[in-house]
């Protein structure tokens, strides 16, 4: 049987909230959706489809990939490139579409970090895996301590240049690092887009500095693991420990994480949330989006109900000065 094609909603643009990228002319959705852990080729196929069109649907314009992403690597990058071909094709000029490279992605010493060679070659597979003429915006991942930031921030002013990317961003740079890269940028002709930094109620570095960096230099910030790798889920509220559940396995959470203390801050989160109409996850995306110079929030869906409930917190008002007040008082006690 051959399957219907997709048709994307009609109003799909009706009620998503969009963010200006800093000074930028891009406009991105507050909720975008990181296709780092449900694309790869160990999640179901079908499931992939509907987050994606689900999302769509909702407004959601922006895909953020890296060549890494899957596992294996690179599997997240071929799956969504089927995904474009067999839905998303005649809608590319109304998606955002990122990819990064910087962690190791092939063996020997030209397979990761900021060399020229390693990201403009990195890029040209991205783009093949997923059948791309250009991508919206292209990533430094993290900052290489042995390259001249020189090099790296020229390679992605090539990529600019060669018409394999519309803009740049890097990730997981200090605040003093994205100066200095901004800095290069400015001066190569190809501005700073955007920082993809980790923030969370529960891990909130680039407060000390890193945002007033990006306001200055008229970028944007992007938020990846808002949630905390799953602490802020409302999961772990029992103090129990899901075997299915990213503690159980290890995997970048462990069991020694969830405290006395951290418990009681959860529960004392999730008691406002509550009040508020919403799950705990849901406030923690609301958090983050207070803040103005946030662009968007990146989440991951491994269902579409899943997303959907991330993406129904844009439904609930602003925090109100009282609420945030409280919740600084409980993340101050974790």
């Amino acid at each position: 049987m051959i399957p219907h094609p997709y048709v994307p909603a009609p109003a799909r643009y009706d009620d998503m909230r969009y963010r200006r990228s800093g000074r930028s002319g891009v406009l991105l959705p507050e909720i975008s959706l990181g296709l780092w852990h449900n694309f790869g080729d160990g999640h179901a196929f079908d499931v992939q489809r509907a987050v994606l069109r689900r999302a769509f649907d909702l407004g959601v314009t922006h895909f953020d990939l890296a060549n890494n992403y899957g596992p294996p690597y690179g599997s997240a990058e071929e799956n969504f490139g089927r995904h474009l071909r067999a839905d998303f094709r005649p809608y590319r000029d109304e998606l955002f579409i990122s990819t990064k490279a910087g962690y190791d992605m092939w063996p020997g010493p030209y397979g990761e970090w900021g060399s020229r060679k390693y990201l403009l070659a990195s890029l040209d597979r991205s783009l093949s895996r997923m059948g791309l003429d250009y991508v919206d915006v292209f990533y430094s991942h993290r900052p290489d301590p042995d390259t001249p930031i020189e090099e790296t921030m020229g390679a992605l002013d090539t990529a600019v240049r060669s018409g394999k990317a519309l803009y740049v961003g890097i990730s997981n740079y200090s605040a003093e690092e994205t100066e200095r890269a901004a800095a290069v940028l400015r001066d190569l002709g190809t501005p700073l887009l955007i920082h993809q930094p980790r923030y969370s109620m529960l891990d909130r570095w680039v407060e000390d500095g890193l945002l007033d960096v990006l306001e200055r230099s008229g970028a944007g910030c992007i938020a990846y693991s808002p949630l905390a790798q799953g602490l802020l889920t409302g999961r772990y509220l029992d103090g129990e420990v899901p075997a299915d559940s990213r503690m159980a396995i290890g995997h970048f959470l462990t069991r020694d994480r969830l405290t006395p203390g951290l418990l009681d801050t959860l529960r004392g989160l999730d008691k406002i949330a509550q009040a508020r109409g919403q799950s705990l996850a849901q406030l923690a995306l609301a958090w983050i989006l207070r803040d103005r110079r946030v662009t968007s929030v990146l989440v991951g869906a491994s269902s579409v109900e899943q997303f959907e409930q991330n993406a129904a917190a844009l439904a609930a008002p602003p925090l109100a000065p009282e609420e945030l007040a409280d919740i600084e008082n409980l993340l101050r006690a974790a």
